[in-house]
């Protein structure tokens, strides 16, 4: 029986897409928002440095595999997450030319990740699924949810939807290595805290530094109106908030959550997309 959980039909291979996204990230891209744009924009800043430590804490586990499916989903998911760290690392340095102290924003984080860096390895990899599930539940909310992107530009719509399907394909991976190698469910969920409380710390600082920049740090409506899209209508972290507390659950298990039909939907509109470009 395969350690790999990942359903058949779903494919964990990096695409090799470039995205020419410099000019807009000059502008306030999503819809001129200065909350919205911030938001999604500090998501970014995380990436980079994030998915490096991902791919480093599962290769800590890979020769332990011996099953051919998950050995081959391993390479997949290092490839799609090294794919993302290029993608957002051209991105978060895009984000300069309007301003930004990117580089200190990076060495912040930075800071945080060498620290992770530097835990025993079950906890490294505890961490990986814990911080690889809220990407994939934002990864599938974006996806169900395209309302959620209207009056961003095409470019930035089209990064967010290849980042939330293969964060949706790869979501499992990281998680199995994890079961079959460590198997910790204690571990697992007492982490889980500690990713949660960093998870939003970062988000929330990277937030009000690029506001700040903005000169919207202080405004009330700009607040409002963040508030608004996180936790009232439409309420993106709101809709996701029951997805990320069953991480808690007993036996919880990624693919607990079937999108299979979502992404492969998804999937078409990306095909089209990007045949229609070639």
């Amino acid at each position: 029986m395969s350690l790999s959980s990942t359903p058949d039909g779903v494919s964990v291979a990096p695409r090799h897409i470039r995205f020419d996204i410099a000019d807009e990230l000059k502008t306030l891209w999503h819809g001129n928002d200065a909350f919205r744009t911030a938001f999604f924009n500090a998501l970014s800043l995380q990436f980079p440095d994030g998915e490096q430590q991902f791919i480093n804490a599962v290769r800590l586990y890979r020769d332990q595999i011996d099953d051919p499916k998950l050995s081959e989903e391993i390479r997949g998911f290092i490839g799609q997450e090294a794919l993302h760290s290029r993608e957002h690392k051209h991105y978060n340095e895009g984000l300069k030319a309007r301003g930004y102290d990117i580089d200190g924003l990076d060495a912040r984080f930075r800071k945080h990740m060498e620290w992770v860096g530097r835990l025993p390895p079950s906890r490294q990899l505890a961490g990986t699924c814990g911080a690889e599930h809220y990407t994939a539940v934002l990864a599938n909310a974006i996806l169900r949810n395209p309302q959620w992107m209207e009056g961003a530009t095409p470019a930035m719509k089209e990064l967010w939807r290849w980042h939330a399907i293969e964060e949706t394909e790869h979501k499992a991976v990281a998680f199995d290595v994890y079961r079959h190698c460590v198997g910790d469910e204690r571990l697992r969920r007492l982490v889980f805290l500690f990713v949660t409380f960093n998870f939003f710390k970062y988000t929330f600082l990277n937030t009000c530094s690029l506001l700040k920049t903005e000169g919207k740090l202080w405004s009330l409506r700009t607040w409002m109106g963040g508030i608004g899209f996180l936790w009232g209508k439409p309420g993106v972290l709101r809709h996701c908030l029951p997805d990320f507390l069953a991480y808690f659950r007993k036996g919880f298990h990624p693919w607990q959550q079937d999108n299979r039909e979502l992404l492969e939907s998804s999937l078409s509109e990306l095909d089209r997309t990007y045949s229609k470009a070639s």
